[in-house]
């Protein structure tokens, strides 16, 4: 890339050792609970294609040698992390190092695959009496929004540098094969992602565009020089520097204007809208307020573009009100929708009609893991940037627990076309 001066924040740093994982819970119903949570993961691992071998030579599980594994170090660390919060404990224990496995991603695997079964289902009726629900704090209206995505978003331009191709995108990618996907394609498989999602919304010379999540610039880059007018809206202080100095750099500066602000104080009308995996930041309280906004800013005759992240509907409904480890640590304030979901809300509270669909999880599995290797292999920049071992770990466990839940088809990833309805 370009000779810059790029000055990382800091939070990760800050973030990383705000991670006291050294507090574990006590007490006689810490106890309690975690007796609990082991004779329930002992019942859930005999019938699971998993090994796991806890220290002191114990082993569960109904897997083998030769398929996916889980080693327990410290079972009693474990056992309290995961009686007492559930799996926001098993992904705590993970960056405590607690437990380890030769092959993080095959073993979440299995477990995305068993996600709807792991608990009994006479327990599942007891759900909403034992799960940890959202902070009200993170719930994602425009006083929180902001400090939502900071959280994620405004780390360290450096760190995302390290482990993003070169377009600097951070959605999913669009393969010519994901079979045989490598990191030398990805470049062109996140510029073929984001000029499908272009086609769609008819973006050409002239258009009027509005772009509803910046990241580093990469979308506006690409319409502007197709001979669109571009504005594009983010929260991210840190993406919004370096997309602007990225957008110089390209010499379409005098046709994109970027803003730091909430979509929903966006005004105007415009030609085509395009917003590329942000629906799932926007929690699904404003689901209803994101859509219908967008509705109001389409001018007549014009076309949206979005990417979103899916999963199963009766999933979505099952876990929407649940406060999850990645929202905990991740993506704060996130929901993921269902197909279904969107569906309903375009119907039923908006005039936009959905004309096509595309769905490519098995593209988004292999750029998580080439984003995954890539991550890992620069641990020691990482170090040296301010991430230490256990945000490391952190990291490692989400881009693996994600790539997990597309190649379990647990997640998925839509681009969609919306008009005006009776405008087909």
């Amino acid at each position: 890339m370009e000779n810059r001066d790029v000055v990382s924040t800091g939070l990760g740093l800050s973030v990383a050792r705000s991670l006291d994982l050294d507090r574990l819970p006590s007490g006689p119903r810490a106890r309690l609970l975690a007796r609990g949570g082991e004779a329930l993961f002992r019942r859930v691992s005999s019938r699971s294609a998993v090994q796991i071998a806890l220290a002191g030579g114990d082993v569960m599980g109904a897997g083998s040698a030769l398929g996916a594994q889980m080693f327990i170090h410290r079972p009693r660390e474990f056992f309290l992390r995961l009686g007492n919060y559930g799996l926001i404990g098993l992904g705590e224990s993970y960056m405590a190092g607690e437990w380890t496995s030769p092959d993080l991603v095959g073993l979440l695997t299995v477990f995305a695959a068993d996600m709807s079964t792991l608990v009994p289902a006479p327990l599942q009726r007891f759900r909403s009496a034992y799960v940890t629900k959202p902070p009200v704090h993170e719930y994602g209206s425009e006083a929180t929004a902001s400090e939502n995505v900071s959280r994620h978003y405004d780390l360290s331009n450096d760190m995302f540098e390290l482990f993003l191709d070169r377009t600097l995108t951070y959605s999913g990618a669009l393969f010519l094969d994901p079979s045989r996907a490598s990191w030398d394609e990805l470049p062109d498989a996140q510029s073929r992602k984001i000029d499908r999602l272009l086609d769609l919304a008819h973006v050409g010379s002239g258009t009027e565009l509005l772009e509803i999540g910046s990241g580093w610039g990469e979308l506006c880059i690409r319409a502007a020089a197709r001979g669109a007018t571009v504005r594009s809206v983010t929260l991210s202080r840190e993406q919004l520097s370096l997309a602007r100095h990225r957008i110089a750099y390209a010499g379409h500066q005098s046709s994109v204007q970027l803003d730091l602000l909430d979509y929903r104080a966006v005004e105007g009308t415009y030609d085509a809208i395009v917003s590329a995996e942000m629906i799932e930041a926007v929690g699904f309280r404003y689901w209803e307020t994101y859509f219908t906004k967008l509705e109001s800013l389409l001018a007549p005759g014009g076309k949206i573009a979005l990417q979103a992240i899916t999963m199963p509907h009766e999933r979505m409904l099952a876990t929407r009100g649940t406060h999850t480890w990645i929202q905990k640590y991740i993506f704060p304030g996130g929901s993921v929708p269902s197909v279904t979901a969107i569906e309903q809300l375009t119907k039923s509270k908006t005039s936009l009609d959905i004309i096509d669909r595309l769905d490519f999880g098995a593209h988004y599995a292999e750029t998580l893991r080439l984003w995954r290797e890539r991550f890992c292999a620069r641990s020691d920049v990482l170090q040296t940037l301010g991430f230490d071992r256990t945000f490391r770990r952190m990291w490692n466990f989400y881009l693996a627990y994600c790539e997990a839940g597309f190649r379990s088809r647990y997640l998925d990833v839509q681009q969609f076309a919306l008009q005006h309805r009776g405008r087909r």
